[in-house]
């Protein structure tokens, strides 16, 4: 599984990670929103058997293996857009967004 950083989210991600407390960053895909799919970001404290791990620039990524499937190829960035901030998916394996862009279909 591969899933790359854009230098703005991989500079808010070391600001936000913290080794000690935290195992890594978990990128899933869940069912939700009106396209059909999610993406959901968390800081996981542990790594589950099945979790594929990739190490981006010294930030672990886990993702299980349903999830690593959708996610695989992916950069994750960071954008500002007004007074709106936060993390955002590029995924070239996407066919189509919502129109508030929350949810997606492959």
């Amino acid at each position: 599984m591969t899933i790359t950083l854009s230098p703005s989210a991989l500079t808010k991600l070391r600001e936000l990670y913290d080794p000690k407390q935290y195992r890594g960053l978990r990128v899933a895909v869940k069912g939700a929103g009106c396209s059909g799919m999610q993406y959901v970001l968390e800081w996981s404290i542990h790594k589950n058997l099945e979790d594929h791990e990739s190490v981006y620039e010294g930030i672990p990524i886990l993702s299980d293996a349903k999830s690593a499937v959708y996610v695989d190829g992916a950069m994750l960035d960071w954008q500002v857009k007004g007074l709106n901030e936060g993390f955002e998916f590029v995924n070239p394996k996407e066919k189509a967004r919502c129109g508030c862009g929350e949810s997606f279909i492959m």
